[in-house]
């Protein structure tokens, strides 16, 4: 008569086999959960190097078209300086009426044209005088005004926006010395004449 082998029951195999498979589901899920949290680490460092990227792409994007704006400008400027001294000879061919016939179309065309390339003339008579937007060449003393005037422009000044390329060159007529304060004098004096009186009285 041949003897069992010694162990358990026909149940216990069943039982170490599926504690055997719950054991490696347990590490199959462990491994999941650690690939899983180091593909969101990855995914998180991707998202990050993505929206620096994208970042500097706009801050390069940005100085791209400030300095192309910058570049336009100058060149503009650079152009309209050296009109100037055209404009001139056509304010002074106006100034003795020989602006006439073609002359006349081609000269209005070109002031057009730089007046919309931002250029803008300055400088009246009777203005103020203001020493950053005039050059004095010429002095004088007038009891017509009662500040430092422009009353003659020798040449005019141009501007583009806020920055001067040429200060208007006029004629500047300053108030007649002692205009304003020999009233007050006089008055004083008569006042102190009426107080001797008053005095004397």
């Amino acid at each position: 008569m041949t003897e069992k082998p010694q162990g358990g029951e026909p149940g216990d195999d069943s039982a170490a086999e599926e504690a055997v498979l719950k054991a490696a589901e347990e590490a199959v899920a462990g491994a999941g959960a650690d690939e899983l949290a180091a593909a969101k680490r990855e995914l998180a460092e991707r998202t990050g190097d993505l929206q620096r990227l994208q970042a500097e792409y706009q801050n390069y994007r940005k100085r791209v078209e400030r300095d192309r704006l910058t570049v336009r400008e100058i060149a503009v400027s650079n152009i309209l300086e050296a009109l100037i001294p055209v404009l001139d000879d056509i304010g002074r061919a106006r100034e003795h009426g020989e602006v006439t016939g073609g002359f006349k179309s081609v000269s209005d065309n070109l002031e057009t044209v730089v007046a919309k390339l931002g250029l803008q003339q300055f400088g009246k008579e009777g203005e103020p005088f203001d020493p950053t937007l005039h050059e004095a060449l010429m002095h004088s003393y007038s009891s017509d005004v009662t500040e430092d005037t422009c009353v003659q422009i020798l040449q005019p000044g141009y501007r583009i926006g806020e920055r001067i390329i040429r200060p208007a060159m006029v004629a500047v007529a300053e108030p007649q010395p002692g205009t304003q304060s020999t009233a007050a004098p006089d008055a004083d004096s008569s006042d102190s004449d009426k107080a001797d009186g008053a005095t004397e009285s």
